[in-house]
């Protein structure tokens, strides 16, 4: 389907993971890309198989380093937020610095995503916040991860508000455990922390989900695609889960 030929998208986290599968629907559907994140060489290496597709680097927890991304990008109609990173400890054991660096990359980096999009919209535009279930519930262990997701799903509501009388809409994905390299290091961590064997580190993570199972990249991608198709106007302000029944 390429229906969405002639919108231009940016993809922040765009390198790896579920920002690569992004990257790839939307260049599927047509769309000019931009992928943005801060190494060069996974972008690259995403960017050089997908047809419309544009690499840059960009730290979204930098406020300047945002603005330069979108000037370089040029005029987007459809921005999705997607970077972010994911560690684990208990509460007593985090440091402020752990704590900023959560809130940094995976709250902060959105609102000056967001922010920057909407900035240079000029009439229809698509805002999406890639979140997760720790937006919506809580899990031990992620305090600060968790609550910098559900300052994702507040900011996103909020905003959706704002921008409700125009032809823009602001939603958020809230995917389960993914099938990607971030859950595939919290599987070391719980193997390394807890002495269980892969499949026992797995399995606590896939029981979370009724389905039983990590949550495909692709599944996002299209969840991300039908918000920006017609038929999804009325769509705003949402915290979508894709977690198999989950929450």
């Amino acid at each position: 389907m390429t229906d969405l030929v002639g919108r231009h998208v940016l993809i922040t986290g765009g390198g790896t993971g579920t920002g690569a599968d992004l990257a790839r629907g939307f260049a599927e559907a047509g769309a000019e890309v931009v992928i943005a994140g801060r190494r060069a060489e996974p972008l690259e290496a995403v960017a050089a198989h997908l047809p419309r597709t544009r690499a840059l680097t960009a730290d979204v927890t930098d406020e300047a380093s945002v603005a330069a991304l979108f000037d370089a990008a040029g005029p987007v109609e459809i921005v999705i937020a997607n970077a972010g990173a994911a560690e684990s400890a208990p509460l007593a054991k985090t440091t402020l610095a752990q704590w900023n660096a959560m809130l940094a990359v995976n709250l902060t980096g959105v609102f000056l995503t967001l922010r920057a999009g909407l900035r240079q919209f000029t009439g229809w535009g698509r805002l999406i916040s890639v979140a997760s279930t720790a937006g919506l519930k809580g899990y031990a262990y992620v305090a600060p991860y968790a609550a910098a997701k559900h300052g994702v799903v507040g900011l996103t509501r909020s905003l959706a508000l704002e921008v409700a009388k125009g032809p823009v809409t602001v939603n958020a994905l809230c995917p389960g455990f993914l099938d990607t390299e971030m859950t595939e290091r919290s599987i070391a961590n719980i193997m390394d922390k807890t002495g269980k064997s892969r499949a026992e580190a797995l399995s606590a993570l896939t029981r979370t989900n009724p389905q039983n199972r990590l949550i495909r990249p692709d599944e996002v991608t299209a969840a991300a695609l039908w918000l920006c198709r017609p038929g999804a106007e009325g769509v705003n302000g949402q915290a979508i889960a894709i977690a198999g029944g989950e929450v």
